[in-house]
């Protein structure tokens, strides 16, 4: 294992039993057919729950969809970028040739995914008390407020919600071609 994955390791606070998933946790597709996609997967989930159980304590009197819309701001790419900044993850990632040359290791979805895929890499090697604690340990500093607005949804979901609504006809938008 290299310095950059050990050093990881001491920021992350969890010392890997099965290296091979640390290894993978940080490959891009770019770079290996063995890949931190179905890690990401499976991290994204335990995010998600470990989040959720994070904000059940802390918003121990907001009701279930706030919780959602704060869950769902926390756990956007934007905030994920962020704290995989903070572990310094990119210095590990392991990207192809053209990733690299168009400045793979400092794009937000790919670091983004990448600290998805440490927390399912931490989870299947320590299980989820432990991956829990890690995401807790990364959200300590994060400000988590009652009256964070939802993420944003793109125009035409956003259209197509105001007008079920309103009992209105849905538009048919056909994809330009």
């Amino acid at each position: 294992m290299n310095d950059a994955l050990s050093q990881l390791q001491v920021r992350l606070q969890h010392s890997f039993k099965d290296a091979s998933l640390l290894e993978r946790a940080v490959t891009h597709r770019s770079y290996s057919a063995d890949h931190n996609e179905r890690l990401e997967f499976l991290g994204d989930s335990v995010l998600n729950l470990a989040v959720a159980h994070l904000l059940y304590k802390q918003l121990s009197d907001l009701p279930e969809g706030d919780l959602s819309r704060v869950r769902a701001n926390l756990v956007k790419q934007e905030t994920l970028h962020q704290l995989a900044l903070s572990l310094q993850i990119s210095s590990c990632l392991k990207l192809g040739e053209g990733e690299l040359k168009s400045g793979g290791q400092r794009r937000p979805s790919i670091l983004a995914d990448a600290l998805e895929a440490l927390i399912g890499a931490v989870f299947l090697d320590a299980g989820y008390d432990v991956a829990e604690q890690l995401v807790h340990g990364l959200f300590q500093n994060v400000a988590i407020n009652p009256q964070m607005q939802a993420a944003s949804k793109d125009p035409k979901t956003e259209l197509q919600e105001w007008l079920q609504g309103r009992k209105l006809e849905i538009l048919k938008v056909k994809a330009r071609g």
